[in-house]
């Protein structure tokens, strides 16, 4: 009986071309956690992580929306929110498809806070583009309330945030205990709500985590077996989306961190599971998995998706 993570890529929650209205959501929700139901039928232990991209945007949307009205929300606490809220959903769907396998499974959503370093040379370089685009004079004015912004690939104007690396999950003892009394977890939302240590005492700050790389570092912190990587795609690929293309079922992590640094795996898709993957697999994981939310039980079998060991 396995202990898994497994982290849920954006497409479980908002697929491709929709709006995102809370009843898609739902749905997709509840459809991505059928297949995860399944692996609990098949007697795995698993603590699922979760993006928040567009969600977090939705809600970064609404603050700015109201300004003037409501006192600001920083960033640190919209991560917060976007946990609660996408946990709900989560947690509800899973806990309704687990009743059609007569499963009675307890299933909660831990408010997580993940530590980074202040003096991480990521927090003086932000470059990760959060939020709505905007014009070139709405730009400005973010400019001069103290935001930085930059121009995103010709489609308008973005927030960057600094995305520090994750050093410890804050509530990574209460996961385990939780793990070992029989729940299902899900946890580290968004990457985890960022938070830096200041005399002893934690402060939240506005960063974004990439979950990749926290899922990999939960799964360290509390021993799993697996770490597994759900996205839109069969399988890791070399020359992606090119007449070369190559599928890949299996991987070194030496062979993995090549390939990386040859370019095969872009920065803001593929990139961050590969080194997450490495990540774990360096530090005494079994295995991670690469593959559709549709294949976790075949690629936990080792008949889909991608493994790095």
């Amino acid at each position: 009986m396995s202990l898994i993570v497994a982290a849920l890529g954006g497409n479980a929650i908002i697929k491709k071309g929709q709006q995102g209205t809370i009843t898609q959501q739902f749905n997709n929700t509840f459809e991505s956690m059928g297949h995860i139901a399944q692996l609990i039928n098949n007697g795995h232990r698993v603590v699922l992580t979760h993006g928040n991209g567009p969600q977090v945007g939705f809600i970064m949307i609404q603050v700015e929306a109201a300004a003037g009205k409501v006192p600001y929300v920083p960033l640190n606490v919209d991560v917060a929110q976007s946990q609660g809220s996408m946990g709900y959903m989560i947690a509800q769907s899973l806990a309704n498809q687990l009743k059609e396998h007569d499963l009675e499974c307890r299933v909660i959503a831990v408010m997580t806070q993940v530590l980074v370093n202040i003096s991480d040379p990521d927090m003086k370089h932000p470059i990760k583009p959060v939020g709505s685009f905007y014009s070139k004079e709405q730009a400005d004015e973010l400019k001069r309330n103290g935001h930085l912004v930059i121009e995103d690939s010709g489609r308008g104007w973005r927030r960057v945030v600094p995305s520090p690396r994750p050093v410890r999950i804050i509530e990574a003892g209460i996961i385990k205990d939780l793990i070992q009394d029989g729940v299902i977890v899900i946890a580290c939302g968004g990457g985890g709500v960022p938070v830096v240590e200041e005399n002893g005492e934690l402060k939240g700050v506005d960063a974004v985590i990439d979950k990749d790389l926290a899922s990999s570092l939960l799964a360290i912190e509390i021993k799993a077996d697996m770490v597994m990587f759900l996205t839109t795609v069969d399988r890791v690929c070399l020359d992606f989306n090119t007449p070369q293309q190559v599928e890949l079922l299996r991987m070194s992590t030496d062979e993995a961190m090549r390939y990386l640094a040859q370019g095969h795996f872009a920065p803001g898709s593929m990139g961050p599971k590969i080194e997450a993957a490495v990540e774990f697999v360096g530090n005494g994981g079994g295995k991670a998995v690469v593959c559709k939310a549709e294949d976790v039980v075949e690629a936990v079998e080792g008949r889909a998706g991608t493994v790095i060991e």
